[in-house]
Parts: structure tokens; C-alpha cells; sequence
């Protein structure tokens, strides 16, 4: 999702720190296991340009860029699912698309999966269409694709609508197995919206992101609001929500939203699950750490309790740093032996006069250390 702040001009104030992600759930939720083990994240090689920018094939028609998303791989190949900005008013005209690599470095654009009408007049409820996120449902035997849809329309003196209303769907590939993550997807159901169910920290922005995530029996998705109908926003926070199944029903957790990982600012986790049982979630930190991610842990089995959010150096300054403000990361990909790769997007530099900037795709070598003093999350 794109925020007011994110483009000129921009909102005053709004300048947000981040946080949010998830795993397992224990037996005895209120009391997390103590631990002296702690993940953490350390940079090991940055790629120093972009793979995917305005110049690569199957780019040519996209106006302003990526936004994010998640990377998986399988069987050798990486699949990315990712927002295209197209040319209209800016961050309203999307189409979310597959695009693949088996090097990491050389993208294929595979397919377009949705495209969103751009109407900016608030009546279309999928006018703006972001953060598509593939998780495979093995009670189904089909991937599903969980992304949120937007009501758009010009922003008030009091209200920012560029995205609102956000409500979170969930699609099902026409292709059953592992080889149907390309789809063609269908859409089966609103898994969550605004409602009356809807907590006090959520706001006229609905639901901007959720990822979906499988502990033990049930289910367990991280999902973010802000409160846009004041201006300037001071928060874009998360919370948990649950669910006996991917397909739901859902419902928002009663205890523990929002999630207190950052204090201002926390969108778009993706979650991977790491040795020991642990779990990082990795999040965009937005435009107050310019050069960075955020990550947080939980502990095994717990999933609901999160450690308080670091930052991770992404784009060290100097040679090499393409994007003037690091955005979203697309969650970890274990490559073997304590090392992930972690892809991004980024608005790229130089920005053009006049001109808004544009969202490239990069990469990141990172490796999984410890940290031995850290307690377990929520401690």
C-alpha cells in the first residue's frame, strides 16, 4: 500500500517507525517461553543495482514502479508477486504480477494476475489492488493468493483517500500442486474488513497488508491499519488475527493489538521460520530509517508475544547504493547454511525533476547469527 507520506508532498509528521510478524501460537499464551537465544540478521553481500527497473523487458508500460509483495522459491526457481504502480494518478492505477528468475539477478514477467480500475471517485471497491502474498494451503492442495483492495478518491483537508477501505481477499489457483503458484487465480472471499468487529487503532485506511501463516492446526495473520481519516497520520500499526483455517473465519485477536513492536510505523511482514523453531518476521521501516529494514523475532511455539523491532543496513552508503529510500522487503529465502536472500524494493536515484520516483527491485545476502543476551519476545 502506498502512503501519503511516501510521495510529495508529503504529509507533515508522518514519519513512522514499523513493526509486526508472527508465528506459532503456544498452548499457554500468556506466558512465552524465557530464552537466552535470540535471532539476528547480519548484511552480508549487497547486489549494488537493480534487477528490476523501468529499463527491463516487461516494464515498459509501468509508470512509477514496485511495491510490495513476497519472493518464494521453488525447485531451483524464484517467483516474485509484486504491485505495479501504472500511469495515472499516482499509486491508484495497480496491476499485481508474477514475474520469475533462476539466478536472481535476470527477471521473466510471467503474467499480469489482477489489475485494479483506477477509478478516483471512491465508488469502486477494487480501484486500487497491493500486496499480493502466496501461501500454499495444504488442506486445499492449491495455493491461494491473499492481497488487499482499495476504495480511492481525492485526499480532503482532514483526510487522506488515496487508499481506503482496504479489505483483505483471498483467491484460489484454477491449477492444483505446487505447480499452480502462477495460477490463473479466482476470487473465493473477503477474509477480513472493516466492520464492526474493527478495533480502535484502525482507521479509514481499513486493512493495508496481511500475511497469512500456518502453527501447528490454525492459522495466524498479521494485518495493519492506520488512522487516515486525521491528518497529519501518526501511526501505521499491526495486530494478529486467527482462524481455524486459511479459507477462516477470521477474527481480530482481543488481546495484544496492536502488535507493540515499533512505535510509529509497521507494514507488510513477511514471516519465515528459521533453526531451532524461531521465527523473523522482516518489515518495511519506511522513510525514518531511509537505508534499512526492520525484523523482529518469536520464540518457538509462541507467535503471538514479538521481540521489539531492530534494523538491518540494506544499503550501506557509499558506492552501490541505488535507492534513496529503502521500502519494502520481500521476505527471506534460506539458501542453505545460515544465509538468506532477501529482496526489496526501493525508490530509486537519481529521482527526475518533477517527477515522482520510481520503485526498482534489489537484493541482499544476509546470514542468521545470535544474539545471547536478549530475553524472549515480550519479555
Amino acid at each position: 500500500m502506498f502512503k501519503p507520506h511516501s510521495y510529495p508532498p508529503a504529509i507533515p509528521g508522518a514519519l513512522l517507525a514499523l513493526a509486526f510478524f508472527c508465528t506459532g501460537i503456544s498452548a499457554q499464551e500468556g506466558a512465552p517461553p524465557a530464552k537466552t537465544y535470540a535471532p539476528a540478521l547480519e548484511l552480508v553481500e549487497q547486489y549494488p543495482s537493480p534487477v528490476i527497473t523501468r529499463t527491463s523487458p516487461g516494464a515498459e508500460d509501468i509508470g512509477f514502479g514496485f511495491e510490495g509483495g513476497s519472493v518464494l522459491k521453488i525447485k531451483g526457481t524464484y517467483h516474485l508477486f509484486t504491485t505495479e504502480m501504472m500511469p495515472g494518478h499516482y499509486a491508484v492505477k495497480t496491476r499485481m504480477a508474477h514475474w520469475s528468475s533462476t539466478d536472481r539477478i535476470h527477471w521473466t514477467r510471467v503474467a499480469t494476475l489482477y489489475e485494479s480500475s483506477g477509478d478516483f471517485t471512491g465508488q469502486d471497491p477494487r480501484a486500487s489492488l497491493w500486496a499480493p502474498m502466496p501461501v500454499y494451503n495444504t488442506t486445499e492442495g492449491r495455493w491461494n493468493l491473499v492481497y488487499v483492495a482499495y476504495r480511492s478518491a481525492p485526499s480532503t483537508k482532514t483526510e487522506w483517500r488515496g487508499n481506503y477501505e482496504g479489505r483483505v481477499w483471498r483467491a484460489v489457483s484454477t491449477q492444483k500442486g505446487y505447480g499452480g503458484i502462477g495460477g490463473p487465480y479466482e476470487d473465493v472471499e473477503v477474509i477480513l474488513e472493516p466492520d464492526a468487529h474493527s478495533q480502535p487503532w484502525e482507521g479509514l485506511q481499513g486493512t493495508d497488508s496481511f500475511f497469512a501463516y500456518q502453527v501447528g492446526k490454525r492459522w495466524l495473520g498479521f494485518y495493519g491499519s492506520a488512522n487516515t481519516e486525521h491528518l497529519p497520520v501518526e501511526h501505521w500499526r499491526v495486530g494478529l488475527a486467527e482462524a481455524p483455517a486459511l479459507a477462516g473465519p477470521w477474527k481480530r485477536r482481543s488481546e495484544g493489538n496492536p502488535v507493540d513492536i515499533e512505535k510509529r510505523f509497521a507494514e507488510n511482514p513477511v514471516v519465515t521460520s528459521i533453526k531451532n523453531g524461531y521465527y523473523v518476521a522482516v518489515y518495511d521501516n519506511d522513510v525514518e530509517y531511509s537505508n534499512t529494514i526492520g525484523y523482529s523475532w518469536s520464540a518457538p511455539g509462541d507467535g503471538v508475544h514479538w521481540a521489539p523491532g531492530r534494523q538491518l543496513v540494506v544499503q550501506p552508503k557509499g558506492k552501490g547504493s541505488w535507492a534513496d529510500v529503502v521500502r519494502t522487503p520481500l521476505g527471506l529465502i534460506p539458501e542453505g547454511h545460515g544465509r538468506y536472500t532477501m529482496f526489496y524494493t526501493g525508490y530509486q536515484n537519481p529521482r527526475v525533476s518533477g517527477q515522482h520516483p520510481f520503485g526498482g527491485v534489489g537484493f541482499v545476502t544476509v546470514k542468521e547469527s545470535s544474539d545471547s543476551a536478549v530475553g524472549s519476545a515480550g519479555h
